[in-house]
């Protein structure tokens, strides 16, 4: 019997055991149908019911009036969300609030529809903070923000207002906290990290918008035309919704604000310990940690194989940092049980030990 493993990969990621089980039996024999959730036709009964539901989940999750705003299932992953967003709604001016590579790599597509206005950034401190005071520029067709930055572990704690079109990339923290989503015209996610498996991005629109698309877009990459079609323009990712549907119904029976209860806890096990333990330390600044990508080094690298060392034994798996950062990064998404989080814990607290007895 292999051991238990403690996943802390930040994409793909953790889903609930109850889910892999589900999709298991999906594979072999969905809803006793004779065939399997992989060859179901994407216009049969079974699966428009099962699009539908999830469909309307998100809307309900988030506490959105399906008059207002629609919920879509689309692919190409947030990446093509960057695009999409400006050749949609970029037609003059642009801000984005720069707080990373996935914030930086937005702005790049969008420069190819207009002009990108960089409303603040933390690119002088290596993006370890979140920018708090902004350029006030009135002229802008929308603003677009990431909610939290995978890489470098920061999180903004409340959405700040503007008088804007509010856009954001929510691909690392959608649905782990309860935040009001209607201050958004647009919010997408990236569904491999709390949503389900990858292979579907979740866009969820304010109808109103739409008026403002001006020029002729490629099918494929309009809002409008996804929306008349309901989301349903070419043959959708029909195993990735489903076990999306799966873990909306269990994110729906929890609720957003044990949710986000259970998330801050796991988040201060390990921020404390990080802040207690002689042999690690923090990359971002206190107060804009993120409780989804929790992100620390070694005080002293020459101890890194020691520490990965307990950490391959004990089952911890997937806390190295990103490849542009290095580092340690532990991603607590909301399958991630606060068990696995006290292993790591256990982990960190035994290189210390046996640091000091040197």
């Amino acid at each position: 019997m292999s051991k238990k493993l403690h996943n802390f990969n930040a994409g793909p990621s953790i889903l609930p055991k109850s889910i892999f089980e589900k999709t298991s039996k999906s594979i072999l024999n969905f809803n006793e149908s004779g065939l399997s959730i992989l060859e179901i036709s994407h216009r049969s009964n079974e699966f428009k019911d099962i699009f539908s539901e999830a469909r309307e989940l998100v809307l309900n999750i988030a506490k959105l009036d399906s008059n207002e705003y629609s919920s879509l299932f689309l692919q190409g992953g947030a990446s093509t969300q960057f695009l999409m967003v400006a050749y949609n709604f970029l037609y003059n001016n642009a801000g984005y609030i720069n707080t990373g590579s996935w914030s930086d790599k937005a702005m790049k597509e969008a420069k190819l529809f207009g002009n990108v206005i960089e409303l603040a950034s933390s690119k002088d401190k290596n993006y370890n903070y979140i920018p708090k005071n902004y350029n006030n520029i009135s002229d802008l067709d929308y603003v677009h923000l990431t909610t939290n930055n995978t890489i470098y572990g920061t999180q903004f704690k409340s959405i700040p207002n503007f008088n804007q079109s509010l856009i954001a990339d929510m691909s690392s923290d959608i649905f782990s906290r309860d935040i009001d989503y209607s201050v958004f015209d647009l919010f997408y996610a990236g569904a491999q990290k709390n949503l389900g498996p990858a292979g579907t991005t979740l866009v969820v629109i304010k109808k109103e918008i739409i008026k403002k698309i001006q020029r002729q877009i490629p099918s494929m990459l309009n809002y409008k035309i996804h929306i008349d079609k309901d989301s349903s323009f070419n043959t959708p990712p029909v195993f990735s919704i489903y076990a999306c549907l799966l873990n909306l119904r269990e994110i729906k029976t929890k609720g957003l604000e044990n949710i986000e209860s259970d998330n801050k806890t796991k988040a201060d096990i390990l921020y404390d310990e990080i802040d207690n333990n002689s042999c690690f330390v923090g990359f971002v600044e206190n107060e804009d940690r993120s409780n989804m990508n929790v992100t620390f080094n070694l005080t002293d690298n020459n101890n890194s194989k020691i520490f990965e060392k307990i950490c391959k034994e004990r089952g911890v798996i997937g806390i190295n940092g990103h490849r542009s950062v290095g580092g340690y990064r532990a991603s607590l998404y909301n399958a991630l049980q606060i068990g696995s989080v006290e292993v790591l814990v256990t982990c960190m607290k035994e290189v210390e030990s046996l640091i000091n007895k040197k």
